[in-house]
């Protein structure tokens, strides 16, 4: 019974050491995740009036630009995968891969091939271990991610869009994002969406009665304002995916570090009460051999009488 006490104690002890892990990633994840939000937050009006402004472009020029012009077939696509960097979140990442191959699987039903690029250590050790090619990975920034990453994904992506067929590098045919969005403390949803070609309409309803049409001058040519939007509309957007999924991110893990908060809370009382039953089984065990003892004494000291 000591033994198995002592077992009981050390346990004890290391699941507490292991609560305070779990609390203090909790409180680290909490602290950040509002950070998060509103980087977010503040990155919304800039994302909100470029994209007014492509899509006034787009509308109103009447200009074929490659990233707004659709294949006539479609042969390969681009993914374009947003995971975490570090573990311990719970099934953010899994879930993110889950959609991510539910869609590569939906694209290779319409005959396209799939080109696979990763933003998270998490995402490229999955596809690594299957031996899944990747064609080209970012890692190190999933919970703080920077406008610089962004561009540079995004100047990948685009290259690789409008690189020709049979000509050096990789060329694809469409673009795809597959990120999780943040929707609440309790709420991230994965979700995928079509990066390019790009689909920016600003609106085609006639106007309301008294409403005049915006009249448009581009200098020095729509060409060229197109140019000059759409990257920075397609890093913009990468950028934003990027601020959702930390986000996301920091809320499941929050979340998965109470829960294993809790669940230690739960097998320390566990743990307790057994080796309180396990101390207690001792001590009457201790006093039944002290019992039986002086009653056989009793008895031998009877028996020589």
């Amino acid at each position: 019974m000591a033994v198995s006490l002592r077992e009981y104690r050390a346990r004890i002890k290391s699941t507490e050491s292991m609560k305070k892990i779990t609390r203090a990633m909790e409180l680290i994840a909490a602290s950040r995740i509002i950070k998060a939000q509103q980087r977010a937050q503040a990155a919304a009006p800039y994302a909100r009036e470029l994209t007014r402004a492509v899509s006034a472009v787009a509308t109103f020029s009447n200009v074929d630009h490659p990233l707004t012009t659709e294949p006539e077939n479609p042969r390969r696509a681009a993914i374009l995968v947003v995971t975490s960097d570090r573990g311990l979140a719970g099934a953010y990442s899994s879930s993110v891969l889950k959609e991510s191959e539910r869609l590569a699987e939906k694209l290779r039903d319409e005959g396209k091939q799939v080109l696979t690029y990763i933003a998270g250590r998490k995402g490229e050790a999955y596809f690594r271990f299957r031996n899944r090619p990747v064609v080209q990975a970012w890692t190190g920034f999933s919970d703080q991610p920077s406008y610089d990453v962004a561009a540079e994904i995004g100047e990948t992506l685009i290259a690789a869009f409008l690189a020709e067929e049979g000509g050096e590098g990789v060329d694809v045919d469409e673009v795809h994002v597959v990120y999780t969005r943040f929707v609440s403390m309790l709420t991230q949803e994965p979700t995928a969406v079509r990066l390019l070609p790009l689909e920016v309409v600003e609106g085609t309803e006639p106007p309301a009665e008294g409403e005049l049409l915006p009249l448009y001058e581009f200098e020095p040519s729509a060409e060229a304002v197109l140019d000059g939007l759409l990257p920075q509309y397609v890093q913009s957007r990468i950028f934003f995916c990027l601020l959702q999924a930390a986000a996301s991110e920091l809320a499941a893990r929050q979340k998965a570090m109470k829960s294993a908060t809790d669940n230690a809370d739960e097998l320390i009382k566990k743990y307790r009460r057994i080796a309180n039953q396990a101390r207690q089984a001792g001590i009457t065990q201790e006093i039944s051999e002290i019992v039986g003892g002086v009653n056989a004494l009793a008895d031998a000291t009877a028996a020589s009488d």
